[in-house]
């Protein structure tokens, strides 16, 4: 894998060029390199040998006084500490924070190997990282300084609360609200002081004794002058609740906040990572005291959802890499396992006696690999691709930097749903490739399946993303984001079309992309947005090939050229270009079929009747 990371970061995304810049001055090749090997170390001394216990010794609410102690195995908290002591929690951050002023682009790479490793054990870590950039981009300095540093250091880790039992996804209608907390609420140090009452869902690290400290992030609406909720997203604004309570300095009190676990959440998957129902406000830490969960506001009341997309469009990118990297896992096990696993013979060999060869020797097992290097590193460059376009809109020129922007927003649903789907059938793939072992937990793959299974449901589902992509992000500014996002592709097909060996995928990929554009004008021809949206997600399906076939194009153009592509062997540069071609032949036709239902706003889902199910 470090070879795939070497060639996407330097041969195709030349990321050392990011040290021309004043943020990125200290840095260069050879330091991104000692970062990478760190990483590379950690994860395979630490984070590896813990994904297996941590999935068999899942969290669990061990005996105590108050029943709510979760139990984790040591592993986990050895592995989180190397990932802290490495500096990893603030690598992007500051210097005067502790961090090393680490491109975006870099820092993913780096991840790469903690999600690849044991990805519930890694959740931690993402979870705290979005939760302090959230707070730096629209916390107040003093919530800066006490919650977003402390959890860069690693003192304290941090969660997102978002859903509850009886909302899930439709946040408009989530019900948790907040009080101002008496006179003088307003002035606290540490901002307007709340108390909120309510309970939340799928809560990701919402209880543990990793840390000091548990950071909430907690969308909740204020109670109106008459005692009732702003309906719709418009109402909900968003809280700091620690579960330990702090004083104006940033210095634990000693006391507990108002947050009780009420439960955990045992899945299929992803283990290792405790998911709760939390209750706020249910007077159990507050005998005598004032009832409630203290909590912090973040921004402008009634601003909460805009506040927490930072947030989740973080994440949503960060769940992208995880698929990808947990299909990679599975990737490299299958192979592994092909190669040395003997079973049959050839076709044309007609002698039983003639000794068996590696199931690597045959055909279809040589395509369910293919697909699999297909998928896992074409997700890998879409990861590592908009974590340089954050770079770009952090760092680069006014116009870099507003293209960046517009191309984040078309690319996240994508970054986020692609992988996480195409991933797991790498996944399920790499379990065929086993056969019956593959099936059974003395083989890891079939942990990774179980582990990404996930990376659907979480961060947005398939059908939020699908909505989300057809009915915003390629309609916005009058479809900017979709032209810019054309123009990259226009530009990628010319530059291959000028290589004879790329001339006809340049074709294909051409002629896709105008199938895509009219499938999406025809979707939304003089149709309600009902209509428009009922075949969303064969629309997303269809987007994410296309993207991804720009993507594999853009790599063959590189590493067609031995010359652009140093970091690749011979060997590896063959097997790209293998991976790029069995994309268009395999993969890329899927978005014609796709699209079908798109273009004609096939009505069938939408109109049959509830009884009729």
């Amino acid at each position: 894998m470090r070879s795939t990371l070497d060639f996407l970061l330097h041969d195709w995304l030349a990321v050392e060029t990011l040290a021309r810049r004043p943020r990125f001055a200290e840095h260069s090749r050879e330091t991104f390199a000692a970062v990478l090997d760190t990483c590379e170390r950690i994860a395979r001394d630490k984070f590896a040998p813990a994904n297996r216990i941590a999935d068999q010794q899942e969290p669990h609410i061990a005996s105590g006084p108050d029943g709510e102690r979760v139990h984790l195995p040591e592993a986990t908290g050895a592995a989180l500490r190397a990932y802290i002591d490495a500096g990893m929690l603030a690598a992007a951050q500051d210097t005067a924070l502790g961090g090393m002023q680490l491109p975006c682009t870099v820092e993913m790479a780096a991840n790469a190997f903690f999600h690849k490793a044991s990805i519930a054990i890694a959740g931690y870590a993402l979870l705290t990282a979005g939760n302090a950039n959230l707070l730096m981009a629209h916390g107040t300095p003093r919530q800066r300084e006490v919650f977003a540093h402390a959890q860069f250091a690693g003192r304290w880790l941090g969660t997102m609360c978002l859903s509850e039992p009886q909302a899930g996804s439709s946040l408009g209608d989530i019900t948790t609200r907040a009080l101002p907390d008496g006179e003088g609420f307003e002035a606290d140090p540490l901002g307007p002081r709340f108390r909120l009452f309510g309970h939340k869902m799928w809560i990701s690290a919402g209880e543990h004794e990793l840390a000091d400290n548990i950071v909430h992030l907690v969308l909740a609406k204020i109670v109106q002058p008459d005692g009732g909720l702003l309906p719709g997203t418009r109402g909900i604004s968003l809280f700091i609740v620690p579960k330990h309570r702090v004083d104006a300095d940033g210095a634990l009190s000693g006391e507990r906040n108002d947050v009780v676990l009420a439960g955990l959440n045992h899945k299929l998957g992803y283990r290792g990572t405790t998911n709760t129902l939390l209750n706020f406000g249910e007077g159990r830490f507050t005998p005598g005291g004032a009832a409630g969960a203290l909590g912090y506001l973040v921004g402008a009341p009634g601003e909460g959802l805009r506040c927490m997309f930072h947030m989740m469009n973080e994440a949503r990118i960060g769940v992208g890499l995880g698929a990808a990297m947990l299909g990679m896992a599975g990737y490299e096990a299958s192979l592994e396992y092909a190669r040395t696993r003997p079973q049959g013979r050839p076709a044309q060999a007609k002698d039983p006696a003639q000794p068996q060869v590696p199931i690597l020797r045959h055909a279809d097992v040589r395509r369910m690999l293919l697909a699999q290097k297909a998928y896992c590193e074409g997700a890998l460059a879409l990861g590592l691709y908009c974590a340089r376009l954050v770079d770009e809109q952090h760092t680069g020129d006014e116009r870099a930097a507003r293209e960046a922007g517009l191309l984040l927003e078309v690319l996240t649903p994508i970054a986020k749903s692609w992988p996480s789907e195409w991933c797991l059938e790498a996944n399920s793939l790499a379990i065929q490739v086993h056969g019956g072992y593959g099936y059974t937990r003395d083989f890891p793959v079939e942990q990774y399946w179980r582990d990404n299974r996930l990376n659907m449901i979480h961060e947005g589902t398939h059908g939020i993303q699908a909505l989300d992509l057809l009915g915003r992000k390629v309609l916005m500014d009058g479809g900017a984001a979709l032209r810019l996002l054309g123009a990259r592709v226009a530009r990628t097909q010319q530059a291959a079309a000028r290589q004879p060996s790329l001339a006809a995928p340049a074709r294909q990929l051409n002629q896709a992309w105008q199938a895509l554009e009219s499938a999406t004008a025809a979707a939304w021809h003089g149709a309600a947005p009902e209509a428009a949206l009922a075949n969303a997600t064969p629309y997303l399906q269809a987007f994410g090939h296309v993207v991804l076939a720009w993507l594999w194009l853009d790599l063959a153009r590189v590493c067609a050229d031995p010359a652009a592509s140093p970091s690749l062997t011979d060997a590896a540069r063959a097997g790209k270009l293998a991976a790029m071609r069995y994309f268009y032949a395999y993969e890329l036709p899927k978005a014609d079929a796709w699209l079908l239902p798109v273009a004609a706003r096939e009505a069938v889902c939408r109109e049959l009747p509830d009884d009729a199910f």
